[in-house]
């Protein structure tokens, strides 16, 4: 009778090997003895000695016989090995496919019944679901097998896919990976008589500046004896973006100007129209229009100075478009050349720059009106304040006291400079995800699963720097009299305030144990965010110059520091 004999082709390959290793070996020791043994040197020149030597020599060149005859039997039963290694592996893969054919077939016929009835197999594990899809595993045999794995999120299905729930005996899937920013799929449910439940997948971390960490999912329970799945751990919070002053855009075209004043011949003339101001649009900021000039005076009868109409405020600046110029006031014009003190014909204000929008800068005071003959030079415009961590705008200059040789006249005052903008504050940190809550332990045996641990929460982002007070304006110039005195400058923007950080995600609670088991430990909170650090003050404007003989304006105040964000609160 034929015993029964086992072979195995990847045993049989691994002893030929070895069996290779062992060849080399002696033939190695074998070459290195031959040199010595094969051609031994006599003691002396004597007939003894000569013949002792060649008889040693002769038993060396018989053993390199015996040696090369040796290793041809090797290297044949080294391929014997390697042949026989193959043979088994061609039988055992001839036999497997009609074995695996035949073993599909009887689960075929098995699970067509339940599957017709219940859409579901008897036995058998269930399909897992496709990886970026979110997918749900599918459920194991009704008698035996393993729920499928959930799919990772992805796409229009961000959150991770359930584990599937066993049948009578088999373990629960496992819960897919949350997309960045989503949760994770629970596991699945143990067999009914024995399992263990699946554990939760961990939740998505946050790609997104400032985005929140995914939750992690659910662990499994068991139901009759088996170990509750471990819940999923929450997804890591994104540091919040660092506040970034936005760049300027263009601006637009002037507004209308203010109509002139009307003319009169028997007493004052009337002051200019003021001009129009600007329009503030999504993309760009519009200067104000010009004022208009003031009417020219009578020589007689005249009760009130004669005033050059203002200039019109410029417009504020869409987002990321500089504030619009302020127009420049009315002259005024007297026909009584002998005008005394309060009698003065006065220019026009300039109109005061429009505000910037975000990143853009606050726009130019309008220059001050001119008196024509004696007089007072208008005031320049205030610059306008800078938009989001942009520099304030320049003061107007002053007009002239008079712009004819010969009269006396004072220049007008220059213009503030406009404040400069505050910077841009840092976004806030993301929250970490909360921790999946473990399995419950089988209601006779087992131990409840581990909670998940919760994310570690985002920073907060840096505040940006202020932005640069604007210059003070030019005083304007007189004739034969006091000269103006320059604008002072504005003061710097105070610096972005950083992001508060983001709180730590909750740890879940473990489950449940079973009357004969333990419950899960908890799972640990995630790490609290760190506060974003405030931005750098913005630097004073300069102070305007005085002309000649006149006072120059002084600086502007440096702005202050940005706050540092709050830190958040641990999990």
């Amino acid at each position: 009778m034929v015993s029964f004999v086992v072979a195995s082709p990847e045993v049989l390959g691994a002893a030929a090997a070895d069996v290779v290793g062992i060849g080399s070996s002696l033939r190695s020791v074998s070459e290195t003895a031959a040199a010595q043994t094969t051609a031994v040197l006599a003691a002396g020149a004597d007939e003894v000695s000569v013949a002792v030597a060649s008889l040693f020599s002769g038993y060396g060149w018989a053993y390199q016989r015996v040696s090369a005859q040796v290793t041809a039997h090797h290297e044949q039963f080294v391929r014997a090995l390697y042949s026989s290694a193959d043979a088994y592996a061609v039988a055992e893969a001839a036999n497997a496919s009609p074995l695996q054919s035949v073993e599909r077939g009887l689960l075929d016929l098995v699970n067509a019944p339940t599957e017709a009835l219940l859409g579901r197999p008897l036995i058998g594990n269930g399909t897992d679901g496709a990886a970026g899809t979110g997918q749900n595993g599918g459920a194991g045999g009704l008698l035996v097998g393993n729920g499928g794995n959930g799919g990772s999120g992805g796409g229009a299905h961000p959150n991770g896919g359930h584990g599937g729930a066993a049948g009578l005996l088999g373990n629960g899937g496992s819960g897919g990976l949350g997309a960045p920013g989503a949760s994770g799929g629970n596991g699945g449910a143990g067999g009914f008589l024995y399992g263990n439940g699946g554990d939760g997948g961990a939740g998505g971390n946050a790609t997104i500046p400032g985005g929140n960490g995914g939750s992690g999912g659910a662990g499994g329970p068991a139901v009759f004896m088996g170990q509750g799945g471990s819940g999923g751990n929450g997804g890591l919070g994104a540091t919040g973006a660092a506040g970034a002053n936005p760049s300027p855009l263009p601006a637009g075209p002037a507004a209308q100007s203010g109509i002139p004043g009307a003319s009169n011949t028997a007493g004052n003339g009337n002051p200019g129209g003021p001009g129009a101001h600007g329009v503030s649009t999504a993309t760009v900021g519009q200067p104000g229009g010009n004022g208009g000039a003031g009417g020219a005076g009578g020589s007689v009868g005249f009760t009130s100075p004669v005033m050059g109409g203002a200039g019109g405020v410029g417009g504020d600046g869409g987002f990321g478009a500089p504030g619009g110029m302020g127009g420049t006031g009315g002259t005024a014009e007297s026909n009584f050349i002998n005008v005394p003190p309060q009698r003065a014909t006065v220019g026009g204000p300039g109109g005061a720059g429009g505000a910037g929008g975000g990143g853009a800068s606050g726009g130019m005071g309008g220059t001050g009106g001119d008196a024509l003959f004696a007089g007072l030079g208008g005031t320049g415009g205030t610059g306008g304040t800078g938009g989001t961590g942009a520099s304030g705008g320049t003061g107007g200059t002053g007009g002239q006291g008079s712009t004819t040789s010969g009269f006396r006249g004072i220049g007008g005052a220059g213009g503030t400079g406009g404040a400069g903008g505050v910077g841009a504050a840092g976004g806030n940190g993301g929250s970490g995800g909360a921790g999946g809550v473990g399995g419950r332990g089988g209601l006779l045996i087992g131990d409840g699963g581990v909670g998940g641990v919760g994310g570690n929460a985002g920073a907060g982002g840096h505040g940006d720097a202020g932005g640069l007070g604007g210059a003070g304006g030019q005083g304007g110039f007189g004739f034969n009299s006091s000269q103006g005195v320059g604008g002072n400058g504005g003061t710097g923007g105070d610096g972005g305030d950083g992001g508060d950080g983001g709180n730590g995600g909750n740890g879940a609670v473990g489950g449940a144990g079973g009357l004969f088991g333990h419950s899960g430990a908890s799972g640990a909170g995630g790490m609290a965010g760190a506060g974003g650090t405030g931005g750098d003050p913005g630097q004073g404007g300069v102070g305007g110059t005085g002309t000649p003989n006149g006072i120059s304006g002084g600086p502007g105040q440096q702005g202050a520091q940005g706050k540092a964000g709050v830190d958040g609160l641990p999990g």
